[in-house]
């Protein structure tokens, strides 16, 4: 599709790492439904950032946290711009927000692990994140939602995680419950929100919002072989 790879080329253009397309229809509510499809951007954290993280985050990592948010939103909304000027609806959603005002108090209006799922762009780790084909976890995500139809990878990434437990077994608020995820399962079947957010408050809020320990985005495997692969390949 022509309009698609321009906006696109834009998206990439402007920072995003990869870019997925999903329908997401049966994951939103109905004021939303009208932009059924979804565009992932997600961008790359920087390893050596990430590498620095030890038995609790650094003041670097949180703002790089941050800031990579920032990126992300700015990308979105200049995608949700270009999609509009050509005659369609699209909305940015926040890279990283809390509504209070929902049953879960520790989610956002749309979950961005979902659509990146549905794209084939990875899957949904037993630490609770986004765990990317190409780059483990070591990614984080933005989506624009738009009437725009795009082109559908219809492939679905496997579960990779497989009996692995470092994550769990690195967490410091014990917030894993170590099971793997399955399309459909609610979040408390894999992760305690709010034992991880208390911790990081408790323990860290001295360093920033306290919310953002990376400890299990350092220790997955599935990082440090994509960070290796990279290595190997002579990408910087």
């Amino acid at each position: 599709m022509e309009k698609f790879n321009k906006v696109q080329d834009k998206l990439i253009d402007l920072g995003a790492s990869f870019i997925g397309c999903s329908d997401v229809e049966a994951y939103l509510p109905e004021s939303l439904k009208k932009v059924r499809y979804a565009i992932t951007v997600g961008v790359r954290l920087s390893d050596f950032v990430i590498d620095q993280i030890d038995a609790r985050p650094t003041y670097t990592y949180f703002h790089h946290y941050r800031t990579v948010n920032t990126l992300i939103d700015q990308i979105t909304l200049r995608g949700q711009i270009e999609i509009q000027n050509m005659g369609y609806t699209a909305m940015a959603v926040p890279a990283s927000q809390t509504v209070n005002d929902l049953e879960d108090s520790y989610s956002g209006i749309f979950q961005h692990k979902t659509a990146a799922v549905k794209a084939g762009l990875g899957w949904i780790g037993k630490s609770g994140l986004f765990i990317s084909s190409k780059s483990g976890p070591r990614v984080r995500l933005g989506t624009i939602l738009t009437d725009m139809k795009l082109p559908l990878q219809s492939d679905t990434t496997l579960n990779g995680c497989g009996d692995c437990r470092i994550c769990v077994d690195s967490c410091p608020a014990m917030a894993l419950t170590g099971n793997s995820w399955f399309e459909g399962c609610d979040r408390s079947h894999i992760v305690d929100a709010k034992a991880c957010s208390e911790y990081m408050n408790r323990n860290f809020k001295h360093i920033g919002r306290g919310s953002v320990c990376g400890i299990c985005i350092r220790v997955c495997p599935k990082g440090f072989l994509n960070k290796n692969i990279d290595l190997l390949q002579g990408r910087r």
